[in-house]
């Protein structure tokens, strides 16, 4: 059975609830429901030491965030300035 939400019922569309669709968006939650118990597991193993390794690990994945935005602002940086050469040349 297809049932129509509101907005669709107005609009005279159906929503797309495929046994596909259905199935997507359960193994996507299957899938992070594992992660989440996993997650919860590790936290429990670790103890206190968890929050000490939760730091480490942000703080490494904001060392890499940081340095590729300097990497993508040092680049842009030199494009303009070879630019403002190459005009001043011409």
């Amino acid at each position: 059975m297809h049932t129509e939400s509101p907005a669709c019922a107005r609009e005279g569309t159906r929503a797309a609830t495929s046994p596909r669709s259905a199935l997507r968006a359960f193994a996507q939650f299957a899938a992070l429901f594992t992660l989440s118990a996993l997650l919860i597991a590790l936290g429990v193993l670790l103890g206190e030491h968890g929050p000490w390794y939760f730091a480490w690990i942000v703080g490494s994945a904001m060392l890499v965030l940081v340095s590729a935005a300097a990497a993508a602002w040092f680049d842009v940086q030199q494009r303009g300035r070879r630019r403002a050469s190459a005009r001043a040349r011409t």
